[in-house]
């Protein structure tokens, strides 16, 4: 199995701990009115320890095989505290499995600048957080029945997304095309680890990848 971290959408590649942000200690007071900010924020970067601790634990397992246990031991949290926020494992593995957040930031440029954007924020997000918002599809094999879901959420909250925005013919093609030369870069870069890749700057990794992408969703 390859050494490979899966983060917050997606997916980061490396054997370090990348989570990063505080967390709420179990039995922590919250205070309400204007001074509950503060306690909001934790409760969000718990919640986010959470999910990434998941999506580490799903490169490495198989769905079935990991336990909230296991979980809460990643994010150094209790199992209480996860069954409090999210409920069930049913409810918590259903966010890891969804690709619908990641790809707000994703796709969050005009078309004409699309392939650009999406190059950058896949190489930034590996980088400096450990985070991907695609490559967790590399890992559906792993998952049986839940690897069945996180493919048709991939289809459908990626690719036809995607294709939603393109104009021209084809665009369901030029989509996945687009698509794919995107998670093979993520692939090379955060998996596969290539030494050129990692050593060269990420803007100059984008003027030289962002052109082919961009080419697919340009209708000729």
């Amino acid at each position: 199995m390859v050494d490979v971290t899966v983060e917050a959408g997606v997916a980061s590649e490396s054997g370090a701990t990348v989570e990063s942000g505080a967390t709420v200690k179990p039995g922590a007071t919250v205070q309400t009115g204007a001074a509950c900010a503060p306690g909001r924020r934790d409760a969000e970067a718990t919640k986010g320890a959470i999910v990434r601790a998941v999506r580490y634990l799903l490169a490495r397992h198989a769905h079935g095989d990991i336990t909230l246990k296991a979980v809460a031991e990643r994010a150094g949290v209790s199992a209480p505290l996860i069954l409090k926020y999210f409920g069930n494992k049913d409810a918590l593995f259903s966010q890891v499995m969804s690709f619908e957040t990641d790809a707000e930031d994703f796709f969050a440029a005009p078309v004409e600048e699309l392939g650009r954007h999406m190059v950058r924020h896949l190489l930034t997000g590996q980088a400096e957080r450990g985070a991907d918002p695609i490559l967790r599809i590399v890992f559906a094999p792993l998952h049986g029945e839940q690897g069945d879901i996180l493919r048709a959420n991939f289809r459908a909250q990626v690719v036809q997304r995607l294709s939603e925005r393109l104009p021209g013919p084809d665009a369901g093609l030029r989509a996945e095309l687009a698509v794919g030369m995107l998670i093979g870069l993520g692939v090379m870069y955060g998996i596969a680890r290539g030494p050129h890749l990692r050593a060269a700057e990420i803007a100059e990794l984008t003027d030289r990848y962002a052109p082919g992408v961009q080419a697919f969703l340009t209708p000729r």
